[in-house]
């Protein structure tokens, strides 16, 4: 008898560039962006990496809801950060996408 498995994920590969972050349409700020893709099923893609913004620009996102970043290449990702960030200096903060990533045949590796 087949066993199945569960928990896997497989990883898809990165994605790095900028862009801007927004929220309801108004522009939060120039972002940097490097998201790591995982197929968790088939036809499922997840993504987790990290959102970098001026410390002043990064501190008025975070915990905003409807956030999306439109990269520079025309992309839009919708996002939330997950964490909260306890140093205002930090210009970086963990996030994970909800929307617009790529299909799973479409990363490079």
């Amino acid at each position: 008898m087949k066993r199945a498995v569960r928990g896997t994920m497989r990883h898809l590969g990165v994605m790095r560039g900028s862009g801007t972050l927004s929220c309801g349409g108004v522009a939060l700020g120039a972002a940097g962006y490097d998201i790591d893709g995982y197929c968790t099923k088939p036809g499922e893609v997840v993504g987790s990496g990290e959102i970098s913004m001026a410390p002043a620009e990064l501190a008025n996102a975070l915990g905003r809801r409807d956030l999306e970043l439109t990269t520079d290449d025309g992309r839009v990702f919708a996002l939330r950060f997950s964490g909260s960030r306890h140093d205002a200096r930090v210009d970086a903060a963990h996030a994970d996408i909800t929307g617009g990533l790529p299909a799973e045949d479409e990363w490079g590796r």
